[in-house]
């Protein structure tokens, strides 16, 4: 046993010991202790706000810490910015991908520090054929001088990894990998990890996905409200105990109780909505207090068949009618008119003003509302208005003019539902409404959402996820190819038959 432990303590390669941060008014870190093995993928999960993204930030040289020891290599070390934790060989890699998309794959590997011929010139030929070698060792097969916004989403995060082994990283975390990724891209990166961890290379991996944890991990961390709760195996701990200690309360229930909604009073109709290429003729129709499920694989016309109700995205063909008036939706503010809301999946470029205030978020799509003659806004009545909805959807926040950013992914995404409500929107869309929210954090959304559809809203949820379908939606479309493969009831169906329609397995259309 002790040359057990005295072998494992020697492969350690990075230890955080006591550790504390804190910013005004929030403790974010409080004596923490982590380590990390040569070799392993090491998961770290908590929900948001305790305190994994700020440990991260202090590891790779974002920010300092305010007490304890960060012991690299046997080296007690301070990076003073994220470049010298780079070069010393800890990368990390976003949620949000730090590439340049107009550029070359080999490009963005090397930026900053391409190779130069004697003459001074950019030696392209040596930067391609670099590039091809860092591929290569991850058995990643891109093309060097293709165009990194032609790719997919999952090929340009494997030229983020390769960006990152290329300044020889001991250490590499990772963010949220797969939060965009599809089944079969989730497979891709894994290889990749496994090759890495073969390779010798340690890995944080922060997931709020738990259940693929299980395909990659050999150590979990578990944080919770800034301080470290435990560090076990990976085998010898099972699911409902990580979720346990991570809210620090049992969750016996995933999902909140369906109610029953027996008036049947149609609310929105959709018929034959086509767009070239992407959508072909797709009908169906929402009841008040209902909510409708999405689902299909990546690809198959989802997030653009609610983009298109939306009015985001233009179609050709068919027919939008809300409360039997036909709709008009020549953009966005149409839909909004008619009653019609969209909580995009990427809810931080697409459903919110991240750098402005809660009270501005909330007011800023019905802002007529709150102005006084001259068009001169209220402040008064900005902050009424978002004490209401902090109170009804239990935001919480340390003051109403907190800025979006600084709030739990959970949080925001109740920032975007106060503001809709707002603006009396009659029909939601939820894309991914779930999307880098945390376990504890996802029940209270799962809430709302059942909340909303009691009060005789229309909900349209998509996802990827296919338990929480199952877990919320009284029915649901399958989508498959851009066409609408089955309408389902949901208490009749089951993932099985759900991915079966989704492939083009079966077809009932």
């Amino acid at each position: 046993m002790e040359d057990s432990r005295s072998t494992q303590a020697s492969n350690v390669i990075l230890d955080v010991i006591n550790v504390s941060k804190s910013f005004p008014g929030v403790k974010a870190l409080d004596n923490v202790s982590f380590n990390l093995r040569k070799g392993e993928v090491h998961a770290l999960v908590g929900e948001n706000g305790a305190g994994k993204s700020t440990l991260m930030k202090i590891l790779s040289g974002v920010y300092t810490a305010d007490s304890g020891t960060i012991r690299y290599k046997g080296n007690d070390v301070v990076f003073k910015d994220a470049a010298q934790a780079r070069d010393a060989g800890i990368g990390i890699i976003y949620q949000e991908l730090n590439l340049i998309p107009a550029l070359s794959v080999a490009a963005n590997i090397f930026i900053g520090r391409e190779p130069l011929t004697t003459f001074g010139a950019l030696d392209e030929k040596k930067m391609n054929a670099d590039s091809i070698a860092i591929l290569n060792r991850l058995n990643i097969h891109i093309d060097p001088t293709t165009i990194l916004n032609r790719l997919p989403v999952s090929k340009q995060q494997m030229v983020e990894i390769a960006k990152a082994l290329s300044f020889d990283s001991e250490v590499l975390i990772m963010d949220e990998p797969t939060s965009a990724l599809s089944e079969k891209e989730i497979d891709e990166l894994f290889t990749v990890i496994h090759t890495l961890r073969n390779r010798g290379v340690a890995i944080v991996y922060i997931s709020h996905r738990l259940e693929e944890l299980k395909h990659i991990v050999d150590r979990i961390s578990i944080f919770r409200d800034g301080h470290s709760v435990s560090t076990d195996e990976y085998k010898s701990i099972d699911m409902n105990e990580i979720v346990n200690r991570m809210v620090g309360r049992s969750l016996e229930n995933k999902f909140p109780p369906k109610q029953n909604n027996p008036v049947k009073e149609k609310l929105l109709e959709v018929r034959n909505i086509s767009r070239k290429g992407i959508l072909h003729d797709i009908s169906f129709d929402l009841y008040k207090g209902e909510i409708l499920g999405i689902a299909g694989l990546m690809g198959a016309g989802r997030s653009e068949l609610g983009r298109a109700i939306f009015g985001a995205d233009a179609i050709e063909n068919g027919t939008v009618v809300m409360d039997g008036k036909e709709l008009s939706l020549s953009s966005p503010s149409d839909a909004i008119k008619a009653g019609i809301a969209y909580l995009s999946e990427n809810r931080k470029e697409e459903g919110l003003a991240v750098k402005m205030r809660l009270t501005e978020n909330v007011t800023m799509a019905n802002v007529q509302e709150i102005s006084q003659r001259l068009g001169i806004l209220s402040r008064n009545q900005e902050i009424e208005v978002t004490q209401k909805y902090v109170k009804n959807l239990n935001i919480k926040t340390p003051n109403l003019s907190q800025i979006v950013n600084q709030l739990s992914g959970g949080n925001q995404q109740k920032a975007v539902v106060a503001k809709w409500l707002f603006c009396n929107s009659k029909v939601l869309i939820f894309d991914e409404p779930t999307r880098g929210i945390d376990v504890g954090a996802k029940y209270a959304i799962y809430k709302l959402i059942g909340d909303l559809a009691q009060q005789g809203r229309g909900i349209i949820m998509i996802s990827s996820e296919l338990p929480e379908i199952l877990g919320l939606t009284d029915r649901l479309l399958v989508l498959h190819e851009g066409k609408l493969a089955a309408t389902l009831i949901t208490a009749e169906t089951s993932q099985e038959e759900i991915l079966n329609y989704a492939a083009g397995v079966l077809t009932s259309i």
